[in-house]
């Protein structure tokens, strides 16, 4: 039998792929969320104020009129560090890279460009962990992810191979739901860590915790078949079986008679085929937009005024309520994962361009509800469904011997967006609503495109790219049969002719499909 039939044998879902999702998609995104927001405390600045004889003496950076923060911001230009820290003063209250080395005025960038330079490293894992799991393995590359991309895309994709499809989408959510989790249980440690160091020695003790258990989590069974390697595949399902509780199930796997027993895929693969190229082109811009957004949105806390540390944790919880609608919208057929997804992104892209339109600091009557901190939340809950969802759809676009190929491709386009987005509220320095119209343009260009690509809701999942062939010749003859049955009712028996002309048309036309895969 194929990989596909032995999950109903040894589970689809059972005890230790719930393990499996504790571990992988619960445990691993508390750490990662954590690393990728790291700056958004550990960058912060705190309240400060200076004692300058030719500027008014003790002047809080939060009340400065405009004219005293230009004098201000000139004084710093000139000055020299030892100046500077002679006559700044930070308050007590949590220490930061800024308050330790007096990252303010025209150093403040360096703040920004910490967080890119995370960003970029990122991109490294991303460019590379997925092709290099796809022909080496899932396990060993997760174990060795020391880039934070690399690990957890590479996670994300193990652990879809070790359960049911029908339970791709619930495991993908997990993963996102916990990842919102993590940013609001950092703003928790943040508060009641206060020194900086300390706060990333203990954010970084989690991910030695999820290294040390996942030593012991077996490769993906559909990867291992995937390479012709059917004993080992064999193997890995019946740990998994056992450690379900289903001692007694037998299979053997076999290898379909028109596959090859090993077949990898490259990342030029991407870009040979015509179908694949659409496909990761609309995609790899969809993900920028998401972290783009995403990554901006979040890093902005501290422009929506009040306690940073509540405005951390809301940005993380407003991400929740969107989970379990992702849920149920993905696997319904009138919705699916297309129409899911552009409805996302088109919402996310309206929310932030709606902000333009606000008066600037006008927070009374209905402004006092819609404004630019209320909806920046509501871009936030739309933008994290949209990236929940195009992980799992990413997944599902791509056959498993290029899988992790195609979603390290486009996360790398994420990681280019995470490069950027820390910059991109700089902007408001030129119009105070630019930053928003920049988010809300790209969401809802990347809602328009990804309407182009096919819905992948109930259709099989493809394990060679061999197999796009047989996918789009039944698609195609699916359609044509449903029009041949259709113009039958129309027209009777007197067009039983036309319909074997009909039916020739009809292979003509998958023939033509099948040829744009080559």
């Amino acid at each position: 039998m194929e990989v596909e039939e032995a999950f109903p044998l040894v589970g689809q879902m059972g005890p230790y792929q719930v393990y499996l999702c504790v571990l992988l998609a619960m445990l691993l995104q508390l750490y990662v969320a954590t690393e990728a927001i790291l700056i958004a405390l550990v960058g912060a600045t705190p309240p400060y104020h200076w004692d300058l004889q030719e500027l008014s003496a003790n002047q809080s950076h939060s009340n400065q009129s405009v004219s005293e923060q230009r004098a201000f911001g000139e004084w710093l230009l000139t000055a020299n560090g030892s100046e500077v820290h002679k006559h700044v003063h930070f308050s007590s209250s949590f220490t930061s890279i800024v308050s330790e080395w007096f990252l303010i005025g025209n150093t403040s960038y360096k703040v920004s460009a910490a967080s890119s330079f995370y960003f970029s490293g990122v991109f490294v894992g991303a460019i590379s962990f997925g092709q290099l799991s796809d022909r080496f393995g899932r396990k060993k590359v997760y174990l060795t992810g020391m880039m934070n991309g690399g690990m957890s895309l590479v996670a994300f994709v193990l652990l879809n191979e070790c359960v049911g499809t029908a339970y791709w989408a619930l495991a993908g959510s997990i993963g996102g739901l916990f990842f919102a989790v993590g940013i609001a249980q950092y703003a928790l440690l943040g508060y009641f860590i206060r020194s900086w160091r300390t706060l990333a020695v203990v954010v970084n003790l989690e991910g030695t915790i999820v290294f040390l258990l996942s030593l012991f989590i077996p490769e993906s069974p559909r990867w291992l078949y995937s390479q012709g390697r059917l004993n080992e595949a064999e193997d890995a399902l019946y740990l998994i079986a056992k450690r379900n509780r289903k001692q007694k199930c037998t299979f053997s796997l076999k290898l379909p008679a028109e596959r090859s027993s090993r077949e990898a895929g490259s990342f030029l693969d991407l870009f040979r085929y015509k179908i694949l190229l659409g496909r990761t082109l609309i995609m790899m811009f969809t993900w920028f937009v998401c972290s783009l957004v995403y990554y901006g949105l979040t890093l902005n806390v501290g422009d929506l005024g009040g306690n940073i540390y509540a405005n951390l944790a809301l940005s993380g919880l407003i991400e929740i309520p969107a989970y379990p609608i992702c849920i149920y919208l993905i696997n319904q057929k009138w919705f699916g994962r297309k129409r899911t997804l552009s409805t996302f992104l088109f919402l996310g892209g309206l929310a932030c361009l709606i902000v333009m339109f606000l008066p600037k600091k006008k927070d009374t009557g209905v402004f006092a509800v819609v404004n630019s901190r209320s909806l920046s939340l509501l871009g936030k809950l739309t933008i994290s469904a949209a990236f929940n969802i195009v992980y799992i759809y990413t997944s599902e676009l791509y056959p498993t011997v290029i899988r992790n190929v195609g979603m390290g491709a486009c996360s790398m386009f994420s990681r280019v967006g995470g490069i950027i987005a820390p910059f991109v509220p700089s902007l408001k320095s030129v119009q105070w609503s630019l930053p928003y119209i920049v988010f809300g343009a790209t969401g809802l260009l990347s809602g328009l495109l990804s309407l182009l690509l096919p819905e992948t809701l109930n259709s099989p999942l493809l394990e060679t790219i061999s197999d796009l062939q047989v996918s789009s010749y039944r698609r195609l003859g699916g359609e044509a049969m449903s029009l041949q049955a259709l113009d039958g009712s129309q027209s009777g028996d007197k067009d039983s002719s036309a319909g074997s002309g009909s039916e020739d048309e009809e292979f003509y036309d998958a023939d033509e499909e099948t040829q744009m895969i080559k």
